[in-house]
């Protein structure tokens, strides 16, 4: 991978980051993650290791004990430690995306409360927007809040949290109808509370449940779970932003970012693929010299290769977008459809140059092929962010009179 999926422009410190998180991922993660994920265990030596390393804090501004630094040297440390286990990066993911959210959205008194121990990793965040009978369509959402005195009361339940039982904070979005008559268009009587808790299974506080782990086809170690709110008391201070019916627009900002994230780890799943296709190609002989020397695995290694730098140049630019200041839904809907659908085919390709072992676990290009299926949903399925494309594509190529 000498020569693939490089970045122009970095600074020192930004390769510095980049070369630390690099050396981790093959000498933590890359040896010991086939292993971890066969047994579906929570990576504690890893998640610790990435704590001392300060990645938790890496977008977290100085002033709250973070590392101050930019949602693409942010994203490049993804691509390399999905390259070792996509798993961990989504533990790193949602805690990223609230952390986010807080800094972007927060009253100064939540940036002062949770940033610091978000930035150090004391508190680990995790958000949640979907729910059982929802899927994409987040207008929909039932769980609700009320307001009683100083408090709300919520009830309902939402499902897919990745990091749900490890995380100690969780951005949740409900609705909520107060100060919002009845007709209000639905993404304006929505409000995310931060909901802290015990890390755990079962009630990990008052009126809060949540039950033990889904059990999934790939994507393994991490923790997805539901949570289950009967009678959940939040204060009012833990309103994001301290206003109601902003909580649609602060988690899209937040997923905005996160689809950034996704395409970021596709890249890297798909990195991983293409050294593995790569390195079986020379080793395995057939007809008397190594696969790669034959024309057909040459075009797929080609192919595989083209994907890999398409995909990993489309999420630079939308981190860059990101970064300006600019509106980047644009970019980080191409940058996510298109890194999650290449790395799907770059697995695939590596997983037939493979054979017969490809089908075996103690191949590491096994994981990789149930892995790669969860980034084609993550953060918004194909059709979503075609969805999205479409719609801003229209606005920027809108008829004049």
């Amino acid at each position: 991978m000498a020569r693939l999926a490089q970045t122009a422009g970095l600074t020192d410190v930004q390769q510095e980051i980049l070369s630390t998180v690099r050396d981790f991922v093959d000498k933590e993660i890359i040896p010991v993650a086939t292993g971890l994920e066969h047994r579906d265990e929570y990576p504690q030596q890893i998640v610790d290791g990435l704590k001392e390393l300060g990645l938790f804090g890496l977008m977290i501004p100085e002033e709250y004990g973070g590392l101050g630094e930019s949602l693409l040297t942010y994203a490049l440390c993804v691509e390399e430690i999905a390259r070792g286990w996509m798993s961990v990066s989504g533990i790193i993911n949602t805690h990223f995306i609230v952390a986010y959210m807080i800094k972007q959205h927060g009253t100064q008194e939540q940036k002062d409360h949770f940033l610091p121990r978000m930035a150090a990793g004391e508190v680990r965040g995790a958000f949640s927007m979907s729910e059982p009978a929802l899927g994409s369509d987040v207008s929909a959402i039932s769980s609700k809040a009320v307001k009683d005195g100083d408090e709300y009361v919520l009830n309902g339940q939402k499902m897919w949290l990745t990091n749900g039982g490890t995380s100690t904070l969780v951005a949740v979005l409900v609705r909520s109808d107060e100060g919002h008559p009845e007709g209000t268009a639905p993404h304006k009587s929505m409000t995310t509370f931060l909901v802290e808790k015990e890390p755990g299974f079962g009630e990990v506080r008052p009126g809060l449940t949540i039950p033990g782990k889904i059990d999934k086809m790939g994507y393994k170690g991490v923790d997805t779970t539901e949570l289950i709110m009967d009678g959940l008391r939040i204060p009012a201070n833990r309103v994001l932003g301290g206003t109601t019916g902003r909580g649609f627009y602060q988690m899209m900002d937040g997923v905005e970012v996160g689809r950034v994230n996704v395409a970021a780890r596709g890249c890297g799943v798909a990195q991983r693929a293409f050294e593995l296709g790569v390195s079986y190609a020379q080793q395995r002989n057939t007809f008397g010299k190594p696969i790669a020397q034959h024309q057909a695995i040459q075009f797929k290694l080609a192919e595989m290769a083209t994907k890999v730098e398409a995909a990993h140049a489309m999420m630079v630019n939308a981190a860059r977008k990101k970064d300006s200041g600019e509106r980047n839904d644009l970019e980080a809907g191409m940058a996510k459809y298109l890194a999650s659908e290449y790395c799907k085919e770059v697995v695939e390709d590596a997983f037939r140059i493979h054979g017969g072992y490809g089908f075996s676990k103690e191949y590491e290009i096994e994981r990789l092929y149930r892995e790669a299926p969860m980034l084609l949903i993550g953060e918004g399925t194909a059709e979503i962010q075609k969805m999205i494309i479409g719609r801003r594509l229209l606005e920027e190529y809108r008829l004049q009179g």
